[in-house]
């Protein structure tokens, strides 16, 4: 059931929900109980006076990873701060808060985790429960651990006879990172009662890319092969998502494990507890991942993503015999995407975890590029900690040496295309292609034998591209790590300029102005500058293929260029400082590289023209003059 339908739903069934006036834990005891009747069902939900009650600490010192502030509205999350993230605003760094309350169409708050509605499976009748304020107790401290406690009871209307009492329980622990719940479902009714309930997940995670929005929902199963697979929908595709099966999470001939919400560089995730001797969660039977805009303005700062979960009908027998309680039991993940932590907890190796870190590799396999961004991090982490202990030095070391170990593969590339732009065979070609472009045998017979008029072999085209081929999944992997790492968040390269390698490096801020197809714009950022110069380098380095023989072609040529020069910066402007730094260090590593292989290429050509012989081991390291053929064989 989708947040919208929860919410109408509510709307019919309750009519004019009684209002709860807020009340402090201070002055808790002095309310009343409240109720939120019903009318249509006879059913009516008896709960306690409004509350806020807190859970862990901010001071890492205790050891706790997050405070929670819960709220007896739904017996939700309302809020959850971690102790060890700030915010990174540019002014003020307050702790992050990593979920907060979403914003329904009528301007409802909605929490995570909360219980939305109790349906009556047989009579198909929906009790709402997420405004209504549940009793709670004090918080209860064991050492280490600490926990609250939720009560709800369902009564009939009419007699004032409890059918039904709900009882949530959170607790958190010191160093660790979810939280445990259980949701306690008992019936008090004298009948067999067969029920269902609709759970909020996690809502509210916060956007942390400062250019684009990676907000995803993720949803992970159990494959008859006992191999874990996930799949995501991003916050554009649940936006433009129109019908329910297009926002639902689920893997066919698969059992559910997880779902939970994601942004750039953290993770709010639901791992429901199995039943019996299954490896995955048998209770779930819905996971659907929704969209709110609540003003319906684009970018307007308060479009959120979430969760919703159904359970499978719960049968409880009459109060009193063995099966007339049913727990629920889940966890809450809420912290950073470290890989580390990952591997590290049991919990979270088992369940892969890991599948939530995303490296951007569009245009390669997973199966290549998760293991090479993985290695990097992993190489970032271990340079990190010998010597520069500064993730902007990290950077420039790693891509420079990555240019030095693919230095032979790009030097053969440079020198195979130079030796085949030097013959114009252009025209030629060109032609051929007019002339036999709907038979391909033809034409590639024709072009072969150009090639071989002008001694080149098609082979010598194809060890041109084979080199750059190699180095993509390197280059796209490394690119992928640095925009993964969370390590950057935060991290300074220097100390006035780049202060911040996850966000632009803002050289100096101004006045916010709006610019067509750019966007906001309230700094000056000096990286994408020093990287259209060094594109333009670049290009006046890289040996080109020789020029069209039409003017016109040739004209757009040197545009397309020119362009190619400015937009890359442009596009650039607002990415993250360690991007671009990553960026800007391979460009002009790139040219100095392009200024070595020129000068090879220019003494090769001249011992050519000399008629030398090129320097081999059989040479023994001298060259040598080419021998004369003879006039005629003998």
């Amino acid at each position: 059931m989708n947040l919208r339908t929860v919410l109408i739903t509510t709307i019919i069934y309750c009519g004019v929900l009684c209002g709860l006036q807020s009340a402090s834990a201070n002055d808790a005891n002095e309310q009343t109980p409240q109720m939120r009747a019903a009318p249509v069902t006879g059913y009516s939900a008896v709960g306690g006076p409004a509350r806020i009650i807190t859970l862990g600490s901010l001071d890492p010192n205790t050891g706790f990873k997050f405070l929670l502030d819960l709220t007896t509205r739904g017996a939700a999350i309302e809020k959850a701060t971690l102790s060890e993230f700030d915010d990174l605003q540019y002014k003020d760094r307050p702790p992050l808060v990593l979920l907060s309350p979403a914003t329904a169409p009528d301007g409802s708050p909605v929490f995570s985790t909360a219980n939305q509605s109790l349906v009556f499976t047989e009579s198909k009748l929906q009790l709402p429960l997420d405004k209504l304020e549940w009793d709670s107790s004090a918080v209860i401290t064991d050492g280490a651990r600490q926990s609250a406690t939720f009560e709800a009871f369902i009564k009939d209307k009419a007699t004032g006879q409890a059918l039904a009492k709900l009882t949530k329980t959170y607790t958190v622990e010191a160093g660790i990172y979810h939280v445990d719940c259980n949701l306690a479902v008992e019936n008090l009714s004298q009948v067999e009662q067969k029920l269902s309930i609709n759970m909020t997940g996690p809502v509210g995670i916060n956007q942390e890319d400062p250019r684009s929005d990676t907000r995803k929902v993720f949803a992970a199963f159990r494959n008859t092969q006992g191999q874990i697979d996930a799949i995501s929908r991003d916050i554009k595709k649940l936006q433009k998502a129109q019908t329910t099966e297009q926002k639902q999470l689920y893997v066919k001939n698969a059992g559910f494990l997880w779902a939970g919400v994601t942004n750039k560089y953290f993770a709010a995730i639901v791992v429901p507890q199995p039943e019996s001797n299954t490896n995955f969660c048998n209770w779930i039977a819905d996971k659907t991942g929704w969209f709110v805009n609540a003003d319906n303005l684009p970018d307007s700062g308060d479009e959120t993503i979430g969760i919703d979960f159904k359970t499978t009908t719960i049968i409880l027998a009459r109060t009193g015999e063995p099966k007339s309680r049913k727990n629920l039991d889940f966890k809450l993940f809420i912290g950073p995407k470290y890989k580390s932590l990952f591997d590290k907890t049991k919990l979270y190796k088992d369940l892969a975890f890991t599948q939530i870190i995303d490296f951007m590799s569009c245009c390669c396999p997973t199966a290549i590029i998760h293991p090479l961004g993985f290695g990097i991090l992993a190489l970032m982490k271990l340079l990190h900690g010998i010597w520069p202990h500064n993730y902007g030095i990290v950077i420039i070391i790693l891509v420079l040496l990555v240019r030095l170990i693919l230095h032979p593969l790009t030097r053969k590339s440079q020198v195979s295309m130079s030796e085949y732009s030097k013959f114009n065979m252009l025209p030629e070609v060109q032609e051929i292609r007019k002339q036999y472009g709907k038979d391909m045998m033809e034409m590639n017979r024709r072009i072969a034998e150009v090639q071989k008029k002008y001694g080149v072999s098609h082979s010598a085209a194809i060890l041109g591209m084979l080199p750059m081929m190699v180095q993509m999944p390197i280059w796209i992997a490394l690119y992928g790590a640095i925009y993964a790492s969370i390590d950057l968040r935060g991290a300074p390269f220097l100390p006035v300029w780049i202060t911040d390698l996850s966000a632009p490096d803002a050289l100096f801020r101004f006045r916010a102005i709006a610019l067509p197809l750019f966007g906001k714009l309230d700094s000056f950022n000096l990286l994408p500058i020093l990287m259209a110069v060094a594109f333009y380098l670049q290009q006046k380095l890289t040996p080109q293929q020789a020029a069209s023989p039409d003017p016109q072609t040739a004209q757009q040529q040197k545009i397309m260029m020119l362009m190619m020069t400015i937009m890359f910066p442009l596009m650039l402007y607002k990415a993250p400082s360690g991007l671009n730094l990553y960026i800007m260090t391979s460009v002009f590593g790139g040219v100095v590289e392009q200024y070595f292989i020129k000068k090879h290429i220019r003494e090769k050509e001249q011992a050519k023209e000399q008629g030398l012989v090129a320097v081999t081991a059989k040479t023994g390291g001298k060259i040598k003059k080419k021998k004369p053929k003879p006039f005629f064989k003998t």
